[in-house]
């Protein structure tokens, strides 16, 4: 499975549990680190909990263990896939950790293109 197809998957998943301001962006460029980052905001900690599980659930199915998670008893939780990065905020933590403006020189993909794709899968 490509990383493409894994930000399709998760995207999908934080959607359809109605994560708030989902956005991806293309570091590869920019860091080794990965090649995507999944960012995305929570209204509660149930929220934030749930929408780890969703994407865990979802990428697990496709055969996806991801390689590390940080944060699970924070407003901030990280879900490392390698080539894949998923960062799911509550809000006041993504306003003050601005990952969106730390990394405002990456490519914007295009999010409503992958949930069209992915429905018409």
């Amino acid at each position: 499975m490509n990383s493409f197809d894994i930000l399709k998957i998760a995207a999908n998943a934080l959607n359809g549990k109605k994560a708030k301001d989902i956005n991806a962006v293309k570091v590869e460029e920019l860091t080794v680190l990965c090649e995507y980052f999944l960012i995305c905001t929570a209204n509660s900690s149930t929220q934030i909990r749930a929408l780890t599980d969703e994407v865990e659930e979802k990428l697990e199915q496709a055969g996806l263990r991801p390689h590390h998670i940080e944060g699970k008893a924070s407003g901030w939780i990280v879900l490392d896939y390698g080539s894949v990065v998923i960062h799911i905020f509550g809000r006041g933590e993504r306003e003050f950790y601005a990952l969106d403006k730390m990394w405002a020189d990456a490519e914007i993909v295009d999010i409503e293109n992958i949930l069209e794709e992915a429905m018409g899968d």
